[in-house]
């Protein structure tokens, strides 16, 4: 029996993100994450079940109320079963699409994401989305067939061992043994993929134990030795955070995604305006503070905001909040940020130090950590310490100025890339949730849109995983129906999976695909211009040349509305006549210049204070006044 002990469950205590209730905890859309932490609903007597029966019993105790997947030979028997069960069921046309749709559906609602796949490739074909969501500790539960037990180990037809290859992406992972332990282990994996630091949790079911026979009772007593993450911080800790908050004059608020897993946006905003610090969000925390907030100095990182990226590196103290200190917001870690004293407040202990030494250590989950800080910082200011921040705004007021977000239209006469993604910002409005692939189109659409509230920004951010924009906006709008979902995707990662858009047509999935078609693999591209003799090997795909596939056709043939946009004067009616279509999936082909590149950049591997406004333009600073 493969049962969670101290040893087994270090794995997943390193991933630990403590919740203060993952009954009631805030989801990013404000609504509460349904997924118990002990389960609550009760049967009045035990049953006589299948194991299949059990594992889609156990489901509905849970509160599922949707599983993207893909039925084969193993995971059969519990599709029976699932015939007459009130869970939902999205028949997907590949399993990394099952995945990613997970994903995009707890990252929209908060709540577990459930995908499901049959043995061997059907298996190993959700591998990339669940080490996506174990990058961006996206709480999923992703459930396998196995071949019947008596086969494990033979090399038997469609066998891999599932569980071996996702031991390093997962938070945890079970290899059920029998029928009786189904429900423990279904709970168990709901529990530690939502409490904590939340991530993706296996469950790896033989086809044998699947058709045994058993006593079916609810709710289970979950075995979780060792399995306590830390909620609140320590005191001391606090208040030494809190005494260097209102005496540093550098400050700097560097918030992650974190923030946003613990439900805490609305604390950060108290915090921001009481002490008066300086706000930057990471491109996984986009929503988390309002990007028109007068505090927010907008994303660090290789392609943030010059005064972020400046932000950071100048200043004498950064609060961390549920950020991990990662190398595209870095840069060259041995020149990051030489002066500043560094609080670091995560749910996680391994990320504290793992990356940046912490002078204030926090271990806790990210709201607490903000309401003890706001308590401890309003002590302080009360005692007549207040931060004198007046020199700091008035040089990164002066860096605002001087170096905004922009873009150049195209000396071509193309249609500009970055006008597409601001207009659609701007109609589509700050309601609606955008979710992007991966390259130029994903920079872009973080620059351009504004976003002003939680779980309107979707993306695959530590990964990087080209072909979950399409999968993960489709699961968005399942958990949240009556919200308007745009795909952001470039002409690369659309290629990759928008076989998913007939799974959206069939299962009446209105999502909206924006394709940001340059030609070309786009940031690729870009590097091939910066840093090889704009020598480009294998990056043009033939889309602009060939118009292969022609996008319109393409998403015509798999049941959607296809629309093509190829002029700047058309790009307001373009996106309205999308907008105005709600019975069926839109894809609009925005055919845009090839050679638009995302500035600002810090190449990868040099010092943050090497950032390029645009080509062959560096900031200029004032040493002696920074």
């Amino acid at each position: 029996m493969t049962r969670p002990t101290p040893e087994t469950l270090a794995h997943s205590a390193r991933r630990a993100r403590a919740s203060a209730d993952p009954a009631t905890d805030a989801a990013p859309n404000g609504r509460a994450a349904a997924v118990p932490a002990a389960p609550a609903v009760r049967q009045p007597e035990p049953v006589q079940l299948s194991g299949a029966g059990s594992l889609v019993r156990s489901l509905e105790a849970l509160g599922v109320d949707v599983v993207f997947g893909i039925p084969g030979g193993a995971i059969l028997p519990a599709y029976d079963p699932l015939y007459d069960s009130t869970v939902r069921h999205i028949l997907v046309r590949h399993e990394q699409g099952a995945g990613h749709a997970a994903t995009g559906y707890a990252q929209a609602t908060g709540r577990v994401g459930v995908c499901m796949a049959t043995s061997g490739p059907g298996a190993t074909n959700l591998v990339t989305p669940i080490a996506d969501a174990y990058m961006d500790s996206v709480p999923m539960v992703a459930i396998t067939g196995q071949v019947a037990r008596p086969s494990i180990g033979t090399d038997a037809f469609q066998e891999a061992d599932i569980q071996g290859i996702t031991l390093p992406i997962t938070k945890h992972n079970f290899l059920v043994q029998t029928a009786e332990e189904i429900p423990r282990v279904l709970a168990e994996a709901f529990h530690l993929a939502s409490t904590g630091r939340p991530g993706p949790v296996l469950v790896d079911i033989p086809k044998d134990v699947l058709q045994a026979q058993t006593t079916f009772s609810w709710p289970p007593t979950l075995d979780l030795p060792g399995y306590r993450p830390t909620l609140h911080p320590h005191g001391k800790q606090i208040r030494e955070a809190a005494r260097l908050m209102t005496s540093a004059r550098r400050p700097v608020l560097y918030v992650g995604g974190g923030v946003l897993k613990a439900g805490a946006t609305e604390g950060l905003r108290r915090l921001a305006e009481l002490t008066g610090i300086p706000v930057v969000t990471t491109l996984m925390a986009l929503g988390a503070f309002p990007d028109s907030h007068r505090q927010h100095l907008g994303m660090p990182g290789m392609h943030g905001t010059v005064a972020a990226v400046y932000g950071l590196q100048k200043a004498d103290l950064i609060v961390a909040l549920g950020a991990r200190f990662d190398d595209r917001v870095t840069g060259k870690l041995d020149s990051f940020a030489p002066d500043a004293t560094v609080v670091h407040a995560d749910i996680d202990p391994a990320e504290i130090g793992k990356n940046r030494h912490a002078d204030v250590p926090i271990v806790g989950d990210a709201k607490h950590v903000i309401e003890e800080l706001i308590a401890a910082v309003t002590t302080e200011r009360a005692a007549g310490r207040p931060a004198d921040l007046g020199d700091w705004w008035t040089q990164l007021d002066d860096l605002r100025e001087r170096y905004p977000l922009g873009y150049e239209e195209p000396a071509d006469g193309t249609l500009s890339p970055q006008y597409v993604i601001e207009r659609l910002g701007k109609i589509a409005g700050p309601d609606a949730v955008y979710v992007a692939g991966v390259g130029q189109h994903q920079m872009w659409a973080s620059q351009f849109i504004s976003y002003e509230k939680p779980g309107t920004w979707l993306n695959s951010g530590g990964l990087g995983t080209m072909g979950y924009a399409v999968p993960a906006a489709m699961g968005a709008k399942v958990g949240r129906p009556d919200t308007v979902v745009w795909a952001i995707d470039g002409d690369g990662c659309f290629q990759m999976t928008n076989q998913e858009l007939a799974t959206c047509a069939l299962e009446g999935i209105p999502v909206k695909i924006a394709v940001i078609n340059n030609g070309n693999l786009g940031m690729v591209r870009q590097w091939q211009t910066l840093f090889y003799n704009e020598r480009y090997s294998n990056t043009e795909l033939g889309t602009h040349k060939h118009r292969i596939p022609d996008f319109v056709k393409l998403g015509e043939a798999l049941g959607c509305v296809g629309l093509r946009c190829e002029n700047a004067a058309d790009v307001d009616k373009t996106i309205e006549a999308a907008m105005a279509i709600n019975d069926a999936p839109v894809v609009i082909d925005f055919v845009v210049g090839k050679d638009a590149m995302v500035w600002p950049m810090v190449a990868a591997g040099t010092s943050n204070d090497e950032i390029m406004f645009a080509r062959g333009v560096r900031p200029a600073f004032d040493e002696d006044d920074i």
